[in-house]
């Protein structure tokens, strides 16, 4: 996700009972990560509001509120059996990641130490920091979920902390529930941030009543506040060969930004552009001939890439054609960016790194 936020169908740490007719309202708003807790439904219902939300054409999280291990073991479970995409919070990793392994749930638990209903955060930002860069070495970690707003401490420098000193996505949690926290996430590198009982309280600013109003003063709130995000990008740059002239040019004239981004690329392309820019960090895949492409549909399709930059040769026919037309409906199905030429990737550029 290129900085935005998750929509808990939450209030008080809890999974609120009419869930499935405020999602239609969330939906209408246009929030497309959609989440819930793991107390407040039985399972049965929990999984037709994961099924909704995936048909819809959104990400479904789940969130772990229960401190005890059978609790935290049986949501880890549930989120397997729900096949949600990503299961944030809880507190036992080092056991629940082994058991996501085998699974394409992503896994983002709570750094530091987890007390109380509603839960709190507690321990100092150093101690918090070090316990996000051992949960990090964690195979089957893929990012945090920080209970920042649930700090009672320096919460700008807590998020800074945290997002400097790991190399994986940290969303942040926790009364988020007014422009400034929005904007202080952003500029903290936060991948994103989640909001429930705010929305559903309506305490931010919006024209009209209602949730829908709500989610959609909310996603202002997180496109103003995308401009200012430290957060690097994660962005795929790849370009038939009759484009890589063209792709070579437009990373040229973008270098100074895309330095700060995480670069992915097929290996022809990589090698290419770092032939032209030697200081940019691209991490290079297979050729696309030899499966490269497919691979960044893999990265699409679990959520690590936030856009795609794919220069296609528009005459004459390529066998690859079939694999961008996969990748391409890859990005619509995951509702990821993705530009076919220079003046696309402008748009890209310009909306997603405040360029």
């Amino acid at each position: 996700m290129a900085f935005d936020f998750i929509f808990m169908l939450t209030e008080d740490d809890s999974t609120v009972p009419d869930a499935r007719r405020r999602l239609d309202e969330v939906l209408a708003g246009g929030a497309r990560h959609i989440g819930f807790k793991d107390v407040g439904l039985p399972v049965g219902e929990l999984k037709a509001l994961a099924r909704e939300i995936r048909s819809a054409g959104g990400r479904a999280y789940l969130e772990v509120v229960s401190l005890d291990g059978e609790s935290e073991r049986r949501s880890a479970r549930a989120a397997i059996e729900l096949e949600v995409d990503c299961l944030l919070g809880g507190t036992r990793a080092a056991e629940i990641a082994p058991m996501l392994k085998p699974h394409p749930v992503r896994y983002y638990p709570f750094p530091g130490d987890i007390v109380g209903h509603p839960s709190v955060l507690s321990g100092t930002v150093e101690t918090i920091t070090d316990s996000a860069r051992r949960l990090a070495d964690l195979e089957s970690v893929d990012g945090f979920d920080l209970l920042a707003y649930r700090f009672d401490g320096d919460v700008r420098a807590l998020m800074a902390s945290v997002c400097s000193a790991v190399d994986k996505p940290v969303i942040m949690a926790g009364s988020i529930d007014r422009a400034e926290r929005i904007e202080a996430v952003a500029e903290a590198g936060g991948a994103g941030f989640t909001v429930g009982t705010a929305a559903l309280k309506g305490q931010f600013a919006a024209p009209e009543e209602g949730l829908t109003a709500q989610v959609r003063a909310i996603l202002a709130l997180t496109l103003k506040a995308r401009a200012r995000s430290t957060a690097p990008r994660r962005i795929a740059l790849v370009a038939h060969n009759a484009r890589k002239t063209q792709l070579r040019a437009w990373v040229a004239r973008h270098a100074d930004v895309l330095r700060r981004q995480k670069l992915i690329s097929t290996g022809g392309t990589g090698a290419m552009l770092l032939e032209a820019v030697p200081d940019l960090a691209i991490h290079r895949l297979q050729r696309g001939s030899h499966g490269g492409d497919q691979q960044l549909g893999a990265l699409v399709a679990t959520g690590e890439l936030d856009a795609v930059i794919f220069f296609a040769d528009p005459h004459g026919h390529h066998a690859s054609d079939v694999d961008l037309m996969a990748l391409t409906r890859l990005a619509i199905l995951h509702d990821t960016p993705i530009a076919c030429s220079p003046a696309a990737a402008d748009l890209v550029v310009s909306a997603s790194l405040g360029r």
